[in-house]
């Protein structure tokens, strides 16, 4: 595989990550959060999951990138999932259900990314590991 290959994917994850630095930044400063733990929480795994890419990203590894976002993804989408479950008990507010929304397309369209540089990794070397030695994204850190 290529470093072009792993630099496009970098850069779909990025173009989504748009999105969930958005929906963190609104979920971080939203009176709501002040008091509940879960959206507290949520903020944090969304900071989380760009923290862990942000040095692979400066230093321009792309491959280190794709391992960083394979290990995280699983998180990602638990803290996700859990934003769009408790998203109407919050607030039924539109700018809520934008966010959730939002989130939700964001990181389906990462998760799909880490996905085919699952599937194309596996074709290539008959292994689904984005790099072989991280542990797959259904293992915990």
């Amino acid at each position: 595989m290529n470093l072009d290959s792993f630099q496009q994917w970098a850069s779909e994850i990025d173009d989504a990550l748009s999105h969930v630095w958005m929906v963190r930044r609104f979920l971080k400063h939203c009176d709501e959060a002040e008091d509940d733990p879960d959206l507290q929480d949520i903020s944090r795994d969304l900071y989380d999951f760009m923290l862990a890419l942000g040095p692979a990203r400066t230093a321009q590894d792309f491959r280190l990138y794709m391992k960083q976002a394979n290990k995280k993804i699983k998180k990602l989408e638990r803290a996700t999932n859990l934003f769009v479950e408790i998203q109407p008990e919050v607030s039924g507010h539109t700018n809520f259900a934008m966010a959730a929304r939002s989130l939700q397309l964001a990181v389906s369209s990462i998760g799909s990314t880490v996905a085919a540089a699952k599937q194309a990794l596996s074709a290539e070397k008959g292994t689904a590991e984005i790099v072989p030695d991280i542990p797959d994204s259904d293992e915990e850190e």
